[in-house]
C-alpha cells in the first residue's frame, strides 16, 4: 500500500517544497495536487498552477511520484494536456501520473470564460479526452473524431518516459464516471471511508464485467482527512462534528486499525492532505511532526 500527500493549494511554493521534501525524507510515496485556479468562496487567495507547480517540485523533489489530484478536463484541450504531461515525465524521469476529472466548481469556469456545460456533457468530454490521452501516449499518429473534440494526423513526441504512464480518474459518480474509469483508467481515486470505498469499488467491478476488464488492472486510491492524535477530548469534539469530508480520526492505534481496513477493502494508496494538521513551519512544528507520525507510527506498521 502506498502512502502520499497532498499540499493545501492555499500554500505558497516555498511552503509546498518545504511539506513535499519533508514527505519525501520521511518515507511518503507522492506528491499530489489540487488543479485549480482559484478558491471556490468569493476571496482573493493566492493559488499556484498545479502543472507549473509540479514541474517546479520534479526539480525539487526527486523521488516521489507526483500527479494531479484531479486536473480538471475543461480548463485544457486533452492533446495540449497530454503534452504537458508526456513533457514532464520526461523532466522527472518517469514520475508522473496524470489525474482528471470532469470539472465540477462553476465560480472558476465563470471567472474564467470556460464552458461548464451540464454534468452530462462535462462527463462525456471526460470520456472522449481519456480516449486522447491513450491514443496520443500509444501511437505514432492519432486521429479523432467526437462530439467534443477532433485530431487530424496528431503527433506526439517525445512519448512520456514511463512505458505505460498511470492514468487516473477521479470521482465517484457510480452511472458514468466509474464507467469511464472501468473504460480507460489505470488508477481510480475517490474521497471515502472504508465503507464508501468497498460499495464503490463493488460498483466498480460490475462495470469492468460488463466491459471485459479485468478489475485488478485498476488500482484504487482513497482520500480522507487525517486528525491523529492522543487527546482523547480533541478527538470526542472532532467525532461531534459534521465534517465536510469523509475523515480518519483516532490515536496512533485507532488510525493503524483504520488503515489496515481501507488495505483489507483493496486500497492500493491512501493520500492523507494537510488542511487538518494544523500549521505549517517554523516555531510550531505540528504540521510535519504530524506527517512524520502517520508515516513511521501508522504507514510503516501497515505495510508491514
Amino acid at each position: 500500500m502506498r502512502f502520499s500527500f497532498w499540499p493545501n493549494p492555499r500554500s505558497n511554493y516555498e511552503d509546498t517544497k518545504t511539506l513535499a521534501r519533508h514527505a519525501e525524507a520521511t518515507g511518503y510515496d507522492g506528491i499530489w495536487l489540487a488543479d485549480h485556479f482559484m478558491p471556490d468562496e468569493d476571496e482573493l487567495i493566492p493559488i499556484h498552477e498545479s502543472w507549473m507547480t509540479m514541474a517546479a517540485l520534479s526539480r525539487d523533489v526527486p523521488r516521489l511520484r507526483i500527479g494531479t489530484l484531479v486536473t480538471g478536463n475543461t480548463y485544457r484541450h486533452p492533446a495540449v494536456l497530454a503534452k504537458m504531461t508526456a513533457t514532464l515525465d520526461n523532466l522527472n524521469d518517469g514520475r508522473t501520473v496524470l489525474g482528471v476529472g470532469a470539472g465540477w466548481q462553476l465560480n472558476e469556469h465563470e471567472a474564467y470564460g470556460i464552458d461548464y456545460g451540464t454534468a452530462g456533457s462535462r462527463l462525456r468530454m471526460l470520456d472522449e479526452a481519456c480516449q486522447i490521452f491513450k491514443g496520443l501516449f500509444q501511437n505514432d499518429y492519432f486521429d479523432f473524431d467526437g462530439e467534443f473534440y477532433q485530431l487530424k494526423r496528431a503527433p506526439l513526441e517525445p512519448k512520456p518516459k514511463q512505458a505505460k504512464l498511470p492514468l487516473m480518474v477521479g470521482g465517484g459518480g457510480e452511472k458514468v464516471t466509474l464507467k469511464i474509469v472501468a473504460k480507460w483508467a489505470d488508477e481510480w481515486n475517490v474521497w471515502g471511508d472504508v465503507q464508501i470505498l468497498k460499495d464503490k469499488m463493488a460498483v466498480l467491478d460490475k462495470h469492468c464485467d460488463s466491459l471485459g476488464r479485468d478489475p485488478a488492472e485498476i488500482e484504487r486510491s482513497a482520500v480522507a482527512l487525517l486528525f491523529l492524535s492522543d487527546d482523547e477530548a480533541y478527538l470526542e469534539r472532532i467525532r461531534s462534528i459534521d465534517l465536510p469530508s469523509p475523515a480518519i480520526i483516532g490515536t496512533v492505534n485507532e488510525v493503524r486499525d483504520i488503515v489496515a481496513a481501507y488495505q483489507e477493502a483493496g486500497v492500493h494508496e491512501l493520500i492523507i492532505p494537510d488542511f487538518t494538521l494544523g500549521k505549517l513551519i517554523g516555531a510550531d512544528q505540528k504540521k510535519q511532526d504530524l506527517m512524520e507520525q502517520f508515516i513511521k507510527d501508522v504507514a510503516t506498521v501497515a505495510a508491514q
